[in-house]
């Protein structure tokens, strides 16, 4: 089946988790959902003087550009355009385009009917002579647009910036808006109230809206018979599209042995969710499967499902694929099938924390299903949400509001922060507020005083957080139908999954022997993460208590201090911080008792094999393994690990290596290609998503 491009686009989970299908959330930074009073501000301060006024022999690529550059120029000059006459040759096509003030020229007359009632608008065209005429020419093969002719003298006044995009050329209805204006309509909303509703909820005042009441009414009125007749094309591309994905999982799957797939039906026996995953993937999960991030923000406006990615970090920092899935709703039932199923991909294997958005829903099924499993909810979805709930109502109050939010994220017991809490929501009068509610019911899952020493393999950094907002965006680069969807996916995974380590020299910042050892055992990544602990460690100072435990606190602060529990029959530490089991990497209080005791390297227990260098997601095609010396093909792995260890421990050693193996292995790759291939026929050594 060939698959017929569509527009398919994915935008942001705007429903929002408090339950209330009126209530939704936007999210600040997002080129679709940015607040319209931001957009106001960026597009009606613009000066004419922040863009060059047409000239006669400027150049465009094509009249559509040429278009777009005279609308923008006229709205910072408080009028609109519209195309007037256009002509054409059998050479050039269409060769020449006027395009005018839309006060030019006049309105004709109208004849009026005996009998029939008529009303009486009033023209807006006055005779107006402002105008940009250009014409297209061939220049070696390549046609450009040239102005020939440009004025800017108007016979009218005008428009200041608050009247300027009221003007019918610029009112106009986003998509967002648009789905949210319907959404609205079927629900039984009048038009007056949908427009209070959309100022609300976007923040701004009344009338500042780049659209009109009556704009939003002609909207819906023009919309209803057209959404009924496109609800029925759009349910059978859904159900076409979705056959396809399936198809192609099929297909996958038959050229791929490790490749995973499973999907249910509904009642009418339809596909209704389809989950997948890759070998690759399953592999990793094993070295790297403690800790999973499953991101469910993005849905598909075309086919209306949410799309579910379970990610990890492997031990250079990296964002790694474990697996995805397409739900048709976000009910509790389909979150349980779509974390069944990952499990059993995973082999049975559930990780020991899974970090989520704030979902009621996905919060009942992980805790119906993965009864073991921490979860946490990252503030790198929550803060986004609070935003949106709290910014409008408390005003200027808000960023009061945001600091006391922070300073309770990291308040050290759960006693203190109930007490602060209450306080804060009598102070800012959110005692029945329903989204403060919902914060509180799942503050076990984001207060550091509840979840401290929760497992998340430092997977609640911006870095790691931005790389997954990065990965995503790749995956969603495609806007047509699912098989090409499912084909990006399967290229996003490769790539992350397979992406080979940069070699890095890893500079000593201390004189400390823990500091030299680490650097043979530990990547790059986590190195420097240890090694920022180290050098903080530094700045602290211990006392030792009699039973051998020690108060750790830093120079010259007297609160903050940790207890470090010291054994010393077991070489064991146990630091209140609990950074050690947060990261899996210890703390600088724990460094601090570990040099005070002489230590010269760390015991090995504290260096966890997803953080050492021999824990690699280095590709291994099994392909490849068949048609070549399994021994020499291990002997090779080894002495590259081996070299890459050895020549990250001095700069020189590491300048050394890598214009060395740069020289000969390219001589060497010349020589093999110059080489006959063996029986006529060449090993295929490239990887494919698809098997």
């Amino acid at each position: 089946m060939n698959c017929m491009p569509s527009k398919n686009i994915w935008i942001r989970r705007q429903q929002c988790p408090c339950g209330d299908w009126k209530c939704y959330v936007t999210y600040e930074g997002d080129s679709e959902e940015t607040s319209l009073a931001a957009q106001l501000v960026k597009n009606d301060t613009s000066t004419s003087e922040a863009m060059v006024s047409p000239y006669v022999g400027m150049v465009f690529k094509n009249d559509d550009d040429a278009f777009e550059y005279y609308g923008n120029f006229a709205r910072r000059n408080g009028f609109s355009v519209r195309k007037e006459r256009s002509r054409l040759s059998p050479q050039l096509g269409i060769y020449k385009r006027d395009f005018v003030c839309y006060r030019s020229g006049f309105a004709p007359a109208k004849k009026k009917l005996t009998g029939d009632h008529h009303r009486d608008r009033k023209s807006v065209r006055c005779g107006c002579d402002a105008k940009m005429y250009l014409s297209k020419e061939v220049v070696d093969g390549v046609s450009q647009w040239i102005v020939v002719q440009f004025s800017n003298v108007h016979n009218h006044e005008l428009l200041e910036d608050d009247q300027v995009r009221l003007l019918p050329a610029y009112r106009k209805i986003r998509e967002a808006d648009q789905e949210r204006i319907l959404l609205l309509s079927k629900a039984g909303f009048p038009i007056q109230r949908i427009v209070k509703v959309l100022e609300l909820e976007k923040g701004i005042q009344g009338g500042q809206l780049p659209f009109l009441e009556r704009d939003v009414r002609n909207f819906v009125q023009n919309r209803k018979k057209v959404v009924q007749e496109n609800d029925a094309l759009i349910t059978e591309k859904r159900e076409n599209d979705t056959l396809e994905l399936l198809e192609a999982c099929k297909v996958t799957k038959e050229a791929d042995e490790d490749f995973v797939y499973d999907f249910t039906v509904d009642e009418n026996d339809k596909v209704e969710h389809i989950a997948w995953s890759y070998g690759h993937s399953v592999e990793a999960y094993t070295m790297f499967g403690d800790a999973v991030y499953f991101d469910t923000m993005y849905q598909s406006i075309t086919y209306g499902m949410l799309f579910g990615a379970w990610l990890g970090i492997d031990n250079h920092g990296r964002t790694v694929f474990f697996g995805c899935v397409l739900l048709q709703d976000e009910t509790p039932c389909s979150f349980s099938w779509a974390l069944q199923t990952f499990v059993r991909f995973m082999r049975g294997r559930w990780p020991q924390t899974i970090i989520t958005d704030l979902d009621p829903g996905l919060r009942d099924a992980i805790t119906s299903k993965l009864p073991d499993t921490k979860h946490v909810i990252s503030l790198w979805n929550i803060f986004p949400k609070v935003s949106s709930w709290f910014s409008v109502s408390l005003g200027s109050r808000y960023a009061e509001f945001r600091s006391e939010l922070d300073v309770l994220y990291r308040v050290e017991s759960t006693e203190d922060f109930e007490l602060q809490w209450n306080q804060m929501i009598s102070i800012y009068g959110l005692s029945t507020d329903k989204h403060i509610a919902l914060l509180h019911s799942f503050r076990a899952s984001w207060a550091l005083c509840y979840m401290r020493g929760c497992f998340v393999a430092r997977m609640g950094t911006t870095d790691y957080l931005k790389s997954i907002e990065a990965f995503l965006k790749g995956v969603f680069s495609t806007q047509t139908c699912l098989r090409s969807f499912f084909e990006q996916v399967g290229i996003s995974a490769s790539f992350q999954n397979q992406a080979r380590r940069e070699m890095q020299y890893m500079h000593t910042k201390t004189c400390i022997p823990i500091e030299e050892n680490a650097r043979s055992i530990l990547t790059p990544f986590a190195f420097n993460a240890l090694q920022h602990e180290l050098v903080l460690a530094m700045q602290y100072a211990v006392s030792e208590m009699p039973n051998g435990s020690c108060i750790v606190r830093r120079f010259k602060e007297i609160d903050g201090e940790r207890l470090v529990i010291w054994i010393p029959e077991d070489e064991h530490v146990h630091c209140s911080c609990k950074e050690f089991e947060s990261s899996g990497l210890l703390c600088r209080h724990s460094l601090r008792v570990f040099i005070l005791k002489n230590y010269f390297h760390l015991p090995d227990k504290y260096y966890l094999n997803r953080w050492r260098r021999e824990t690699s997601l280095d590709f291994y095609d099994p392909q490849i393994a068949q048609n070549c010396d399994d021994e020499w093909y291990q002997h090779y792995q080894c002495l590259a690990e081996t070299l890459f260890t050895e020549s990250s421990l001095t700069k020189e050693r590491s300048e050394y290596v890598q214009r060395e193996v740069t020289t000969h292995l390219t001589r060497i790759l010349n020589e093999v290609r110059n080489m006959p291939e063996s029986e006529g026929i060449a090993m295929d050594l490239t990887f494919s998503p698809a098997g």
